[in-house]
């Protein structure tokens, strides 16, 4: 077997040159356009993706407030937001980033639970102890006006 130069064996096998062709004094065809050119929007740059407007406006000086608190945990509903405290903790929630804020009583009757749902749909939740089950009805009856007021009709 001759060397090629190559891995693999042997060389492959004679090509037949390429055919020859006379130089042609001829310019090229011209494609045809059977329908006319594109129209011009076709190729117009597409527009800017819209830009999801917040929820409500950013601020709600001087309205109305709510607040929950037991030995543990709070949770505050003002001008600015949504706030939990949690053991210490304490997690802030801008009205323009709040889809929702739905709440109900635990079912013993002494537990108000909040829930702030934000727009892109994560959300997060504080319970807090009321002393008796008159005081978790003087939260709701305080917390159903204060939210009605920031989320202006969006839906609990």
């Amino acid at each position: 077997m001759a060397w090629t130069g190559q891995q693999g064996g042997a060389s492959p096998g004679p090509y037949p040159p390429p055919p020859h062709q006379p130089p042609s004094h001829q310019p090229p065809p011209q494609p045809q356009q059977a329908f006319g050119p594109p129209p011009p929007h076709l190729y117009a740059p597409a527009p800017p993706p819209a830009q999801q407007q917040p929820y409500g406006p950013a601020s709600f000086a001087g309205g109305p407030d709510f607040l929950a608190t037991d030995r543990h945990n709070a949770v505050v509903v003002d001008s600015e937001g949504v706030s939990f405290e949690r053991n210490g903790r304490t997690a802030d929630f801008g009205w323009s980033h709040i889809r929702s804020v739905p709440y109900k009583g635990s079912y013993g009757g002494t537990t108000l639970m909040v829930a702030v749902v934000l727009g892109d749909g994560m959300f997060y939740e504080c319970a807090v102890e009321a002393r008796n089950s008159a005081k978790l009805q003087q939260w709701f009856a305080e917390l159903a006006p204060v939210l009605g007021y920031y989320l202006g009709g969006r839906p609990q």
